[in-house]
Order: C-alpha cells, then sequence, then structure tokens
C-alpha cells in the first residue's frame, strides 16, 4: 500500500512539473502581438507575416539604470515570405502588469 501510494505521488509531483513546465510564460500574449507590429513596423503591412504562437523565456537581464531590477526577456520567432526573424521583447514586469522596455528583430540567415 505504501509504494503504491508512494507511486502516486511521484506521477502526480511529476504531472505538476510538466504541466508547470509548459505553462505559457508571463506576458507571453502581448510578445506574440507586438512582434506582429515589430515586423510590420520594419518591413510595412505584408500578409505574409506570420508569427509563432510558441514564446521562449530567456534568462532575465539587470536594468542598466537601477541594478536592483530585472527584465524579462522574451524569445519570439516571425517570417515574412522566405524570411525568419528572431525577435527578443524585454519587459519589466510588476505584477500582472508587463511594460515593454526594448525590443530587437534579427534576420535568420547564413550569409
Amino acid at each position: 500500500m505504501k509504494k503504491a501510494l508512494a507511486r502516486t505521488t511521484a506521477c502526480l509531483a511529476l504531472c505538476a512539473a510538466a504541466s508547470f513546465a509548459n505553462a505559457a510564460p508571463q506576458c507571453s500574449s502581448d510578445a506574440v502581438v507586438r512582434a506582429k507590429k515589430l515586423l510590420t513596423f520594419h518591413f510595412g503591412e505584408d500578409d505574409r507575416i506570420s508569427i509563432s504562437p510558441d514564446v521562449k523565456e530567456l534568462p532575465s537581464i539587470r536594468n542598466p539604470a537601477n541594478s536592483k531590477q530585472q527584465f524579462k526577456v522574451l524569445e519570439v520567432w516571425g517570417s515574412i515570405y522566405k524570411g525568419n526573424y528572431r525577435m527578443r521583447l524585454i519587459y519589466y514586469v510588476s505584477g500582472a502588469d508587463c511594460t515593454l522596455m526594448g525590443q530587437e528583430v534579427l534576420e535568420y540567415a547564413s550569409l
């Protein structure tokens, strides 16, 4: 009986960890919307712009103006026709509020 309880507990813990790991990072929906706006800003309106809904949280960075504050960095991928673009959106998070502090776009290409 103890072994079955231990196995069940371990299984529940692994399932909870897996669901937590797959949870979307805070600010991810805003990052997807802003990524589309970023590509549109750089390349103009184009029906071929697409943004991946997958958002990856990268290691945070320090606020250069206040070393006690951290910025969240989210990576989003997008494409226009055959070009692929990696975008990093930098947020200051306060509670449930996401304030965009910076953004970067880089074409993914081998030259």
